[in-house]
């Protein structure tokens, strides 16, 4: 801990903000793995219970995705079958709704990440730039040799400071960089699932429930569960 402390000394004042860029980068990191932990824990035994249900019962359905309302598959596929006898279209609104709102959540964190992959070089580069100035304005060329080995400690001290703001600039900025690809990809692989589970949805809706009752010429009825 004391030799991260020295670097921190050592890298000047630009370390201050990037050391705030560091700990909001590893914070929201972990935060999003948290939550993505969380939204894959179980969805898939989720999707498949709420669709086998509804084959048979919209009410046995409804029941299941509420009693996940905690996660974003069951508020996703409760949308649309908590509505009451909605046409094709309106169920397809109600999951596309739904959907933009779960996708809000899943893309939270990503333009502090890419605010800081942009930033923390710019920091990193601004400390190279004051590290090589305190070097050059410490040099004593041609001076006594009672100060030489004075000048040479301060000038190392900015060629220090400018190698450290360097490094740090570009490892928050890697880090920071991992933690957004990983995200995105898990974003694109949420919403092709949703959108394939959706589908299904609405696909068991207009074959089980609507188009039978649209060719008696009957509004959709009240589902009951076959089940005893």
């Amino acid at each position: 801990m004391s030799t991260l402390f020295d670097l921190v000394v050592k890298g000047g004042p630009t370390m201050i903000p990037m050391v705030g860029l560091s700990i909001a980068t590893v914070s929201c990191a972990l935060e999003r793995g948290w939550f993505w932990f969380q939204l894959m824990q179980g969805e898939e035994r989720v999707a498949h219970d709420v669709l086998e249900a509804s084959r048979y019962s919209l009410e046995e359905a409804r029941a299941i995705a509420e009693q996940h309302q905690s996660t974003p598959i069951g508020r996703f596929l409760l949308a649309p079958l908590r509505l009451n006898q909605p046409t094709p279209e309106t169920f397809n609104l109600a999951l596309e709704a739904a959907g933009e709102q779960e996708f809000v959540q899943m893309r939270k964190g990503d333009k502090l990440l890419e605010t800081v992959v942009a930033i923390a070089p710019l920091l990193g580069l601004l400390g190279t730039v004051t590290g090589l100035i305190v070097t050059f304005m410490n040099l004593n060329i041609g001076g006594s040799a009672a100060g030489g080995a004075g000048d040479v400690s301060k000038a190392a001290g900015g060629i220090a400071e400018a190698l450290i703001t360097t490094a740090s600039g570009m490892i928050v900025a890697i880090v920071a960089l991992a933690a957004f690809r990983v995200s995105v990809t898990l974003q694109t692989r949420q919403m092709d699932y949703f959108s394939k589970v959706g589908s299904e949805l609405e696909l068991i809706y207009r074959q089980a429930w609507y188009e039978p009752t649209i060719g008696e010429g009957l509004r959709p009825e009240p589902v009951i569960s076959s089940r005893s």
